[in-house]
């Protein structure tokens, strides 16, 4: 055993990974505090909480690989507390990120520090003295039902399911190894290095899990921002501004406006739900007609708008698409009117043609497609008559 003390103390193993998990703790705190701070999601606070304590941890292992003592020798009672709490809370917060908990899951952070403290307590009340191998037992039944749990409940509940189960294999594999040299002490010198990098895995796996959350989270927010929730399509201040840029830049660009026929009256006698389903399904057939070739948005109530940005595409035609798959595919038909941008017209004007000529088909018939440009030749006709 001495030959294992001479070889840690001159290693620089123990070192390396308590610097590394405590740098890990320290980033995956700071990125916490700055999420609370911007959703006040509770999850945030729990990892928080948890990288506090694995910094604690860390810190302590640092300094006594500093001073030379034995890092995979059996812990202390408060470092094993600290561990196992923190991992527990670790576990709970990566849940939490993607579900909510019930109330009375909140709990368990405080059952889980009443186990840990109790054989702090419990000798003070005994006669006898606890023998430190059932100690060690007794945090070791924790772990496993801790990582028991985390393997049942969590991994299937969370969106990176693969990720998580790996972090927790390696943290499992790390406990095995050090529950092994606790009650035989045979686990050799390389083996034992191994097995420091393994919690340092699952903290670096944990970190990665929650930074691909984030992203999701923060597009999730930004996506909100410029749809609209029930179609899916960009809300109307977001089409304006793509309008408002290809107008600026003078680009050959058509804008398409739709209106479904009689849907006041498919509310009040089907129900707002089946209405809703109807305007789902005309925007999907919208985005699928102008993929690749524009954009769409959701002007206002039924009113459905589009940009079609392609020079090599006719607007007459992809208006004509979306007018009849519409009439075809669904329960409803639409009145379409579009416009094509000219020289001098800005997007608020580009608008409010393909309006015209669509308020022109729905006044007419409707179910048809009007072009503003015969519809200004239509209105013109008259004058130029009477000037004659």
């Amino acid at each position: 055993m001495s030959t294992d003390l001479t070889s840690w103390s001159t290693s620089p193993l123990p070192m390396i990974f308590a610097v590394c998990g405590a740098c890990i703790a320290f980033m995956m705190l700071i990125m916490c505090l700055f999420m609370y701070s911007r959703q006040r999601k509770s999850a945030y606070i729990y990892m928080a909480a948890a990288f506090s304590f694995i910094m604690t941890h860390e810190g302590l292992n640092i300094h006594s690989a500093w001073i030379g003592i034995v890092d995979f020798s059996p812990e202390p009672i408060v470092l094993r507390i600290i561990r196992l709490f923190s991992f527990v809370l670790l576990n709970m917060s990566v849940v939490m990120l993607y579900r909510k908990i019930k109330t009375m899951h909140y709990w368990l952070p405080l059952l889980t520090a009443a186990l840990l403290l109790l054989p702090l307590i419990l000798p003070s009340f005994l006669s006898f003295t606890i023998d430190p191998v059932w100690q060690s037992v007794y945090f070791d039944v924790i772990l496993l039902c801790a990582l028991y749990v985390a393997f049942t409940k969590g991994v299937p509940r969370i969106g990176q399911p693969v990720k998580y189960a790996v972090g927790l294999a390696a943290y499992a594999l790390w406990f095995a190894l050090q529950a092994v040299q606790t009650y035989t002490g045979i686990v050799s010198i390389p083996l034992q290095g191994f097995a420091l990098a393994l919690p340092v895995l699952f903290y670096t796996l944990v970190f990665f899990i929650l930074f691909r959350r984030i992203v999701e989270l923060m597009q999730s927010i930004y996506r909100s921002a410029i749809t609209d929730g029930l179609t899916g399509l960009y809300n109307r201040r977001h089409f304006m501004k793509y309008l408002d840029h290809y107008t600026a830049q003078a680009l050959k660009i058509s804008a398409i406006f739709c209106d479904i026929d009689n849907f006041k009256k498919l509310n009040d006698t089907q129900g707002h739900a089946r209405a809703d389903e109807v305007l789902k399904q005309v925007a999907a057939i919208m985005e699928e007609e102008l993929d690749g070739i524009g954009i769409t948005g959701r002007y206002g109530g039924e009113e459905l708008v589009a940009l079609v940005v392609d020079r090599k595409i006719k607007p007459s035609q992809v208006a004509e698409n979306i007018r009849a798959r519409v009439a075809a595919e669904t329960i409803v038909t639409i009145s379409v009117g579009y416009s094509v941008l000219r020289q001098g017209i800005q997007g608020d004007e580009l608008m409010n043609q393909a309006d015209k000529a669509m308020y022109h088909s729905k006044t007419t018939g409707k179910n048809k497609v009007t072009d503003y440009r015969s519809l200004e030749e239509l209105l013109n006709e008259p004058k130029e008559a009477a000037v004659q």
